[in-house]
């Protein structure tokens, strides 16, 4: 899966969480995912805590957090409520 592919599922929706960068619209922001794991969570651990999640959205977030990191543009997709 490409850069793009995978941060297309960081998304935005005003409405959850004051607008943080979410998980394919879902209600978990990418930094309880980051957090999760720098507490020391694995990726198998998260996907069995959240039955909907894939490894691909665990992938988003770290690439989300490197690119931020190292000062890039990232853009997360715009979510509009009800949609």
């Amino acid at each position: 899966m490409s850069d793009q592919e995978l941060l297309s599922r960081i998304t935005v929706d005003p409405d959850i969480f004051g607008g943080k960068p979410i998980l394919r619209g879902r209600r978990l922001a990418v930094e309880h995912v980051l957090g999760m794991l720098a507490a020391g969570d694995t990726i198998e651990t998260l996907l069995e805590e959240y039955p909907w999640l894939e490894r691909e959205d665990v992938q988003a977030c770290l690439l989300y957090a490197r690119r931020l990191v190292g000062h890039e543009r990232v853009e997360p997709s715009f979510l509009k409520t009800g949609t």
